[in-house]
């Protein structure tokens, strides 16, 4: 019986090396001479061709940060306007609890003038007997 052979019949890894290092002097040799055009072209190589780049990605987080503002600013509103409903809600229980209280105050004047007058019936009405 053989024993088959464990070598594999592998491409040369080291010249695969060489390339790629060149290539990545290459590219940063591109980004020291033109680094807006070269950048563009890496985030293109990046993403594979599909054409998305920085700036697609900006907007989007742009037009989310705007949403999310507006939606912040929104609600906020709607917690002021209920906070000035409350403030004025209150303004008018307290109002009106006040009125009352000077009602009754009238009421408890007119009541200890009543007493005093009894009172002094009384007082009389003793006296004379």
């Amino acid at each position: 019986m053989e024993r088959p052979s464990l070598e594999f019949n592998l491409p040369d890894t080291h010249e695969e090396g060489k390339l790629y290092v060149v290539d990545s002097l290459n590219n940063l040799n591109k980004l020291n001479v033109c680094p807006a055009e070269s950048q563009r072209s890496l985030d293109e190589e990046n993403t594979g061709g599909t054409g998305e780049s920085t700036a697609g990605s900006n907007s989007r987080n742009q037009h989310l940060f705007f949403i999310i503002f507006i939606l912040t600013l929104t609600i906020s509103l709607a917690l002021v306007s209920f906070v000035i409903f409350l403030i004025f809600q209150t303004r008018n229980e307290v109002d009106q609890i006040s009125s009352r209280l000077l009602s009754e105050k009238k009421n408890i004047e007119e009541l200890k003038k009543l007493n005093n007058i009894i009172l002094k019936h009384l007082n009389q009405s003793r006296i004379k007997e």
